[in-house]
């Protein structure tokens, strides 16, 4: 079972998803570009599935937990507190972040500085999610979000991204997984890239992470009700991401009408 809904509607099956692409098969390759973006909670596969679907599209790809992530890491290194809601806004107005692919990789530069994987550690991940809960923070960091979307054309990933980013994208997708396959995901992650950790731990930093973004105050982290929600616990990155392209591109055909 292929569990994707408009969010409260019905499930498709396998043969649903392939008719979907299908049809975006015999589309015309002339379309308007749209704003896509992909919310959901940490280890869902948001990353994966928003890189390898901004290159099948031919988007750019704007990474806005990376944003928040680069908001944190620079916290530290000046010595300060991700409790420090006015001195993390001041950081937040002055960041210079930009974006660009290297090869597979969608790399983060803060200034000059590459850090792409700097901001991907246990640590970075924690103090993001405390700067991202101040309203500040948020406030400093919209705009600039805005702006590196503009004009469509881009694939935009984060946890409010369709709801409060860009509350009027044409394609809105949520993915989630079970808790347990997310830590899974995430210790692998981690030791790909030669870090161990404690799978039982990262469970527990998953489980308190997502009821810290659920429930804050500004900007939770929910599925907007025009969101598509995407179970993506059985499914395999290429399955999710095949579904989700065919899917975008009925929303291209959509907007194009609409010229």
């Amino acid at each position: 079972m292929y569990n994707v809904t408009a969010h409260g509607a019905r499930a498709c099956d396998g043969h649903a998803r392939l008719s979907v692409w299908a049809i975006s098969c015999m589309m015309p390759d002339a379309m308007k570009p749209v704003v896509v973006t992909i919310d959901g909670p940490a280890g869902a596969g948001k990353s994966s599935v928003a890189k390898l679907l901004a290159r099948r599209l031919g988007y750019r790809l704007l990474d806005t937990g990376a944003i928040y992530r680069a908001v944190a890491l620079t916290a530290r290194d000046q010595g300060l507190a991700w409790t420090d809601a006015a001195g993390c806004a001041a950081l937040a107005h002055a960041l210079d972040i930009r974006f660009a692919f290297l090869g597979d990789t969608n790399h983060v530069y803060v200034g000059d500085r590459d850090v792409t994987q700097a901001i991907r550690t246990p640590e970075i991940s924690q103090g993001a999610s405390q700067v991202s809960a101040h309203p500040p923070v948020r406030a400093a960091l919209l705009d600039i979000q805005r702006r590196l979307g503009a004009g469509g054309g881009v694939v935009v990933e984060g946890r409010d991204t369709g709801t409060v980013v860009f509350p009027a994208a044409q394609a809105k997708f949520f993915l989630t997984a079970s808790e347990t396959e997310r830590a899974r995901r995430r210790v692998a992650e981690l030791a790909a890239a030669g870090t161990t950790v404690d799978y039982a731990a990262t469970l527990r930093e998953i489980s308190d992470r997502d009821r810290r973004d659920a429930t804050r105050d500004v900007a939770p982290m929910v599925a907007a009700p025009d969101a598509v929600l995407v179970d993506s616990s059985a499914q395999t990155l290429e399955e999710v991401v095949d579904s989700l392209a065919g899917l975008v591109a009925v929303r291209q055909r959509a907007a194009s009408g609409d010229q």
